[in-house]
């Protein structure tokens, strides 16, 4: 490999380095603007730390994850990404709440969904996106975009 080459490599992977801390400062002020919302209109919002694991068919507790360049262990890393609870007139309202700035789920994201519901984790899941206009967040409940 040329002198040049190798140049122009390194600056690439630095170029996609700065995007993917760019992307992930966006994701991080979006999820706190979707908590702050959230509680907002009454909801007990709180990060959910527990994943499923789909192999065993059971609720896990989340890894945490260590950068090892910011020497800094990540909490927030369970599925969904919050839990939100609500009186209600017979008792409590409990959701899931999974934040995508794009609105959409991979496959593994959908078939956890469809395990939190079928084994009653969550009353509904709602995937936060965000909205057409600036500043706005729309909420769309799994049921309704993802049935079989």
């Amino acid at each position: 490999m040329e002198y040049s080459q190798k140049i122009q490599d390194k600056k690439k992977s630095e170029k996609n380095s700065l995007q993917g801390k760019k992307n992930r400062a966006a994701g991080s002020r979006f999820e706190l603007k979707v908590r702050n919302e959230l509680e907002s209109k009454g909801w007990i919002i709180d990060k959910w730390t527990n994943n499923i694991d789909l192999e065993t068919g059971k609720l896990v507790k989340a890894k945490r994850k260590f950068n090892p360049y910011l020497k800094v262990l990540g909490i927030g890393t369970g599925f969904p990404d919050f839990i939100g609870i609500k009186k209600v007139s017979n008792g409590y309202d409990v959701m899931g709440v999974e934040v995508k700035i794009n609105g959409w789920l991979d496959k593994t994201e959908k078939e956890k969904c469809w395990w939190l519901l079928k084994n009653k984790i969550f009353s509904k899941v709602l995937i936060a996106k965000k909205g057409k206009k600036p500043g706005q967040i729309e909420y769309v409940d799994f049921i309704e975009k993802y049935e079989k």
